[in-house]
């Protein structure tokens, strides 16, 4: 354990142990990566995504190594324990923090395909990892002002058919598509500006997720309806590097996918979108009261 450490200089150190855990993985991960840029073959990609996918779960690996010796509060997995490593997962959770992805990946690594996430374009220029994410095909998003729709509709289909193409790559090797429905981080700020109906949530968009379903839904096991809490308030990213993570509880709710959601069209028919959103709304009602019941186990 690292925790008799001082906090700034523990933050130091596993900010370390991070570049250089990335570095290692990401060298072999690149060499692979350029291999298939180079020889864009579905034989060539059928062969080398599943080693990509090995080299990112041992990265994560690695990192869940320094969380665990460096963050002494525990972090729970509830639902997890019948989950499948060889199908394909659609998984949608709520987003309190950039902590999120790092408990979402040690809570599922090796338990299910590797996490795959739909990301905001302006990501892919984060300095290595960017890269890596690009070579392990994360789904890139680009996002629209209602002025710029107005303008010009046209832009609508645009992370439509980023989604279907991402989705039509995924087949090639089981893969778990990871969506934070709410598109941002929870604040106050913007759960008052929302006036969100929900406690603790903001309001969820269906639009990526209806997308993914959309291009993968014959090929899902199942749909993982995770809720995150943090009992002692969400951590900041630099909280975790120095040990301050608190108290973690992921919740896993393995739920059917209706068929009539997957089939339908969100970007053009009104009345499914209408219908989506509202199944979306009741997921997200259950999720809140998941919340709340956590937040009370704890205070007692």
């Amino acid at each position: 354990m690292l925790t008799w450490l001082p906090a700034p200089l523990l933050g130091a150190l596993n900010s370390l142990l991070l570049a250089l855990n990335t570095l290692f993985w990401c060298t072999p991960l690149f060499a692979l990566s350029l291999l298939k840029l180079l020889l864009p073959l579905q034989s060539v990609r059928r062969a080398l995504d599943p080693w990509l996918n090995r080299i990112a779960k041992s990265w994560i690996a690695c990192n869940s190594a320094w969380i665990a010796a460096s963050n002494p509060a525990p972090w729970e997995v509830r639902g997890a324990d019948h989950l499948k490593s060889g199908g394909w997962y659609m998984v949608n959770c709520n987003h309190r923090s950039w902590v999120d992805i790092f408990v979402l990946q040690r809570g599922f690594n090796r338990r299910i395909p590797f996490l795959k996430f739909f990301l905001k374009q302006e990501l892919i220029w984060v300095p290595v990892i960017g890269l890596a994410w690009w070579a392990l095909d994360f789904p890139f998003m680009k996002r629209h002002g209602k002025a710029a729709l107005r303008k010009n509709p046209a832009l609508r289909h645009q992370d439509m058919e980023t989604t279907r193409k991402s989705c039509a790559r995924f087949a090639h090797a089981p893969t778990s598509v990871m969506n934070f429905a709410e598109g941002t981080r929870f604040t106050l700020a913007k759960h008052a500006r929302q006036a969100s109906p929900y406690r603790h949530l903001l309001k969820p968009k269906g639009g990526a997720l209806a997308l993914a379903l959309s291009a993968l839904g014959e090929r899902f096991r199942a749909l993982l309806d995770v809720t995150l809490v943090y009992p002692d308030g969400a951590p900041t990213f630099w909280d975790l590097l120095c040990g301050r993570s608190g108290r973690v509880v992921m919740l896993v709710q393995e739920r059917a996918i209706p068929l009539d959601l997957v089939q339908g069209d969100y970007t053009d028919d009104p009345a499914f979108r209408a219908r989506f959103q509202t199944w979306l709304n009741e997921v997200w009602e259950a999720k809140d009261r998941e919340i709340d019941a956590v937040l009370q186990e704890f205070k007692k």
